[in-house]
């Protein structure tokens, strides 16, 4: 593997939206690291002018690109003048229904033994499918906290400060310290960018303690439509769908993983969002532009690690089906599923059924 120790390490970032290329701009400024970004819908805006970010933690910046822009995946099998990544994160969204997935995507630029690939993705398990794909490479875990969006195409707010809590996966196929080390190394350079990065071995905790809020709010918001706000003003959102939410995660938390989550923490979570922001989560804002939204993660494997452990989630259920008709209707909108014109008997519920005279 390579290392953020010495030289400049060569890290590529797979997505650069508002918490990508803020990343990038990080890794860039530690002065640690070359950074490529894969970029897509905004590759011809930032490949003509760069990036126009309006960041929190770093102020105004013009015409900013990183070492290199791409509008693909690099593969370095293929590319004979370039070298392995030491680091490849993935800031993408987890849309584990749908192809290609994460593993299919960063294939072509993982080097096997050597390349560490940094998750600073939601959710629950986003690593089991990476370890089963690349089992000879680190896996580390990035928790984002940051307020970054991107608005018209190259264009970035960033209005809530950069905060990363990062930490090793368990990869059972390499010895752990080189999990760790991969971690320790990423951290020390994105701190040397002056904002908060901090190492924590227990990933486990703090991917949960994200769940509270994302696998509650981010997905009534989408269900809703709604708010943080206007579900706070709502009141019985909060106390009838919100606050059971939250309960079940932490009671899953408990028997599933062994975390132990205090209880003030929901309390905390209910308010945590500014009042006066009016803030809609990120999926809920993925769902208005007609995008796929990564709810497997978010609420589907927390409660398929409910059922393992026997613990009642019904409020979760609900959500979890619901979200996904939601996605069905979405994948159906992007040509994934086409609705017959006729019933057919191939169908659990497309024949009507002779009506029953009682």
């Amino acid at each position: 593997m390579g290392s953020l120790a010495s030289a400049k390490a060569n890290v590529l970032i797979v997505g650069s939206g508002g918490v990508g290329t803020m990343a990038a701009y990080a890794l860039e400024k530690s002065g640690k690291a070359s950074v490529t970004a894969v970029l897509r819908s905004n590759f011809a805006a930032v490949h003509d002018a760069g990036f126009q970010i309006n960041s929190l933690d770093h102020g105004e910046i013009r015409n900013w690109r990183p070492s290199q822009i791409r509008n693909s995946v690099p593969n370095v099998a293929q590319e004979k003048d370039l070298q392995p990544y030491d680091y490849v994160v993935v800031t993408t969204k987890n849309i584990a229904d749908v192809s290609p997935t994460v593993a299919e995507i960063i294939a072509p630029a993982v080097t096997p033994g050597h390349t560490a690939i940094t998750l600073l993705q939601n959710g629950l398990n986003i690593e089991k499918p990476i370890i089963a794909a690349f089992p000879q490479n680190p896996v580390v875990s990035g928790i984002s906290f940051i307020g970054a969006t991107e608005g018209p195409l190259g264009t970035i707010k960033h209005d809530d400060h950069d905060t990363l809590v990062v930490g090793p996966f368990t990869n059972p196929n390499i010895p752990a310290g080189v999990s760790e080390a991969a971690a320790k190394q990423f951290v020390n350079a994105y701190s040397c960018a002056g904002v908060d990065c901090v190492l924590e071995p227990d990933v486990r905790f703090w991917r949960w303690r994200k769940l509270l809020y994302n696998s509650s709010y981010n997905t009534v918001a989408t269900i809703l439509r709604m708010d943080t706000s206007r579900m706070r003003v709502s009141e019985h959102v909060i106390d009838n769908l919100i606050r059971p939410v939250m309960h079940e995660i932490r009671a899953t938390a408990k028997a599933a993983a062994g975390v132990d989550l205090p209880e003030e923490l929901i309390e905390r979570m209910i308010t945590i969002d500014t009042f006066e922001a009016f803030f809609k989560p990120s999926m809920l804002q993925d769902m208005e532009k007609g995008n796929y939204i990564e709810f497997e993660n978010i609420a589907g494997e927390p409660l398929r690690e409910a059922e393992r452990a026997g613990v009642p989630t019904p409020t979760l259920k609900v959500i979890y089906e619901l979200l996904k008709g939601l996605q069905w209707q979405t994948k159906e909108a992007k040509g994934l599923i086409r609705m017959p014109l006729k019933s057919d008997p191939s169908l659990k519920y497309g024949t009507k059924h002779p009506r029953v005279v009682t």
